[in-house]
């Protein structure tokens, strides 16, 4: 993969189209690290929420959560499907935050769960306009990213040929883990009909159906009477604090039964925390770098299960209960200014991991 641009300087929205399978395949690997981008903030809002005090808040960004760890995966299967090699242990995948999600000019935050976050969320899951134009670099919308990817793999198939374009061994595939807390689907990508389901099914958790949809298609897991709600509408929920029912649009907003959160139910995390921000051998540092060695350990161990290793999977299950306990730990330690010390999400060489 080249080294990538500046970020959120001279990118050119839409750039050019995906017309080569290198291309395509750098692109996939972008997305990668774009469904990466929005792990830590999503984990620092989840982490900082009182779950018996919130369980509303909590339930919805934890099934986020997992459904962008679902994403994740199948961005890898598609990288994979398409003879690339996955790559996430590597420090460009945490860059200091504030920082921009990859190829566009979004700032991403470490952030307690609050009105603030709420709209970082909402920025990050906007739906794409109608009729809005595919985007492979300096995109303005998820969406729009996507397309581009789906602009590129039709128009390779076209002239390639299927058998040309997926070219990736089958074995690489991570497929029938089930993801708990949510209804999507993870499945192998070996053609273009499973690469385009596998686009789908990132886009519609985050944006909704057909654009213009509230919802994503699937059932409910945690109400089975009620359809799911897309990213950025469960995120509208709970800044409006009432939820969508049958027969609400975008325009209508929600207008079901009331969802609320107790602010003082959020542990008040420093924002953008930094190991600098305290001593060598303090109990904050010294946590944190813990923190930072365990996730790290899971980037490697994600690394591994996507290049042909899916047993790995199982540890990184573990490894996240571990970092769970960590960051619990770290939202409990009084920092300065009132407020709580939080993890930072620094790289760790995997020689100073142990």
């Amino acid at each position: 993969m080249k080294n990538p641009e500046p970020q959120g300087t001279g990118a050119v929205p839409g750039a050019a189209r995906i017309d080569t399978l290198d291309s395509l395949r750098e692109h996939l690997q972008w997305a990668v690290e774009l469904e990466h981008a929005t792990l830590p903030p999503y984990l620092c809002a989840l982490y900082s929420l009182d779950p018996e005090l919130n369980p509303e808040a909590t339930e919805v960004v934890g099934s986020v959560f997992v459904e962008e760890m679902l994403h994740l995966t199948l961005a890898a299967n598609l990288l994979n499907a398409v003879g690339g090699r996955p790559r996430l242990d590597m420090p460009e995948m945490l860059p200091p935050y504030p920082r921009r999600l990859p190829h566009s000019d979004l700032e991403l935050s470490l952030l307690p769960f609050g009105p603030e976050a709420l709209e970082m969320f909402l920025r990050l899951e906007q739906p794409a306009p109608p009729g809005a134009p595919p985007e492979s670099d300096g995109y303005e919308t998820i969406g729009q990213f996507y397309d581009a990817i789906e602009q590129g793999l039709r128009d390779l198939c076209e002239q390639l040929g299927e058998r040309e374009v997926f070219c990736g061994d089958p074995a690489r595939q991570v497929s029938g883990t089930h993801f708990r807390h949510t209804a999507g689907s993870l499945f192998a990508v070996e053609d273009l009909e499973s690469a385009l389901a596998a686009l789908e099914e990132i886009v519609e958790q985050g944006e909704g159906t057909a654009r213009g949809e509230v919802w994503d298609g699937d059932q409910d897991i945690f109400h089975p009477d009620r359809d799911e709600v897309a990213h950025y509408y469960r995120f509208q929920e709970l800044k409006l604090g009432r939820r969508y029912q049958r027969g609400d649009t975008p325009q209508s907003g929600p207008t079901g039964e009331p969802i609320s959160w107790d602010p003082a139910a959020v542990r008040p995390m420093r924002p953008n925390p930094r190991p600098s921000d305290h001593a060598p051998g303090s109990a904050i540092r010294t946590a944190q770098e813990k923190f930072n060695r365990t996730y790290c350990t899971l980037l490697q161990q994600l690394e591994q299960a996507f290049n042909g290793e899916p047993q790995q999977l199982g540890g990184a299950v573990g490894t996240m209960f571990t970092l769970k306990g960590q960051a619990n730990a770290l939202m409990l330690m009084p920092d300065q200014n009132g407020a709580t010390a939080g993890p930072t999400f620094d790289y760790v060489p995997p020689e100073q991991r142990s």
